[in-house]
């Protein structure tokens, strides 16, 4: 992948994105700062086409991409070559079965089950569970080992792409492509994208490869990533308390429901009207947080199912399936791992190296990429925060510190608080 300025706008997808994580999750607004204060942010340079058709179907045959006269929801096959022209092309290290061998490489079965012996569904959480008002009888092992490894298969079949009109981040496009299948789907578009203000406008394009999930860089920072990526989801859905057997950290992938959702405590459809024409909730269901990362609110659900399914509808319409399949589950939280949201990096891209903090978010205390960082990333609320008791950055780190020691990766001098961090 590469380094991203102009990732999912703030109006879509930052709301699409950050609302995942629940309510407790979503992300502080960045703190205004005097200009005699801080750096300021550098401009980018203005890439204008000369003569822009104001027509549509023309702006299509000017750019030499079908794609644009695609509507929202509509499959489009592909040739290789358009693959190579549009999508940066396939790269061979980046398919399912290197990404599954990925996965055993850095954490084999036994070490992920002794990390995580209470997780739901194993053999130790029927034992506490039992007799419970949340036991089920049937409950499978969501968080599994194989659900892991094929969640990261799947989405390493995935690209997405994001266009945005340069100056004007709600101006938005993104696609989805399946790789196999060689057929691209427009998951959404703004209606101002092709606005006659907007086309005069630059066109910024981001493209994601599911399939360098842990797969760039060093093999350590490889280690690393995945068990930043397992250590906050343990804390999101950790069980643990001070004094449980076998200590806290054991405990880790306890939960994959919101508990005043599935109980009912909260009846809330979180359905955003603002988001409802394009996202439209179905009759009866509710939006609550669901999977690693407590996937919330209908938009949430109808982006994530559009670039899972390449059909918003499947969990607009069927949104337990998050909860009820470990591997769906799995692919949502990776999704959000590997995608950028304006104005933050992904927390993939801070943990393999690639990101690069500029003057102001350096100024912010943002400047030692590293876990620290990611879980200013996935939520900007646990700013300034050390590894003090009771601090949510104690339990994150703790689970850092377990898992990185079970891979036998010694993180000496990386920052894994956020002391001295500001929200991006």
């Amino acid at each position: 992948m590469t380094v991203w300025k102009y990732p999912l706008s703030r109006n879509m997808v930052q709301r699409s994105m950050i609302a995942a994580l629940s309510a407790a999750l979503l992300m502080t607004p960045l703190q205004a700062l005097a200009a005699d204060e801080a750096p300021q942010a550098e401009a980018s340079p203005m890439k204008t086409p000369s003569s822009i058709p104001t027509d549509t179907t023309a702006f299509a045959q000017f750019t030499g991409n079908p794609a644009d006269s695609l509507t929202i929801g509509e499959h489009r096959l592909i040739s290789r070559k358009e693959i190579d022209r549009h999508w940066d092309g396939l790269d061979p290290d980046y398919t399912p079965e290197k990404s599954i061998e990925a996965v055993k490489a850095l954490l084999s079965e036994e070490d992920f089950e002794a990390l995580f012996p209470y997780r739901l569904g194993s053999a130790a959480w029927f034992n506490v569970a039992k007799g419970k008002e949340y036991y089920k009888a049937d409950q499978t092992d969501y968080f599994s080992y194989d659900n892991l490894i094929h969640a990261v298969a799947e989405v390493s079949n995935l690209k997405i792409k994001i266009r945005t009109r340069q100056g004007a981040p709600s101006a938005q496009e993104i696609y989805r492509l399946d790789k196999d299948a060689r057929v691209e789907t427009l998951v959404v578009r703004s209606a101002d994208f092709h606005s006659a203000e907007n086309l005069n406008q630059a066109i910024e394009t981001v493209i994601i490869d599911g399939g360098t999930f842990l797969k760039e860089g060093f093999k350590k920072d490889r280690k690393r990533e995945l068990a930043a990526f397992l250590a906050n989801l343990s804390h999101e859905t950790g069980g643990g308390w001070a004094a449980a057997p076998g200590g806290p950290l054991r405990w880790g992938l306890f939960w994959n429901e919101n508990i005043a959702g599935r109980t009912g405590a909260n009846m809330d459809a979180f359905v955003d009207p603002a988001s409802a024409e394009l996202y439209p909730g179905s009759p009866d269901k509710r939006y609550y947080g669901r999977g690693p990362i407590m996937l919330s609110w209908n938009f949430n659900y109808g982006l994530f199912s559009s670039i899972i399914y390449g059909d918003k509808s499947v969990l607009l319409d069927h949104p337990e399936i998050v909860a009820a399949d470990g591997k769906v589950g799995y692919m949502t939280a990776i999704l959000f791992w590997m995608t950028p949201q304006d104005p933050k990096p992904s927390a993939h891209d801070v943990m393999v190296g690639r990101w690069k903090p500029s003057p102001l978010e350096k100024f912010r205390g943002l400047g030692s990429p590293g876990f620290g960082t990611t879980v200013m990333v996935l939520n900007g609320l646990e700013a300034n925060l050390g590894e003090t008791e009771g601090s949510p950055v104690q339990r994150r780190a703790g689970h850092y510190r377990d898992i990185t020691g079970r891979m036998g990766v010694d993180i000496t001098g990386e920052k894994v608080d956020t002391l001295g961090m500001k929200p991006f």
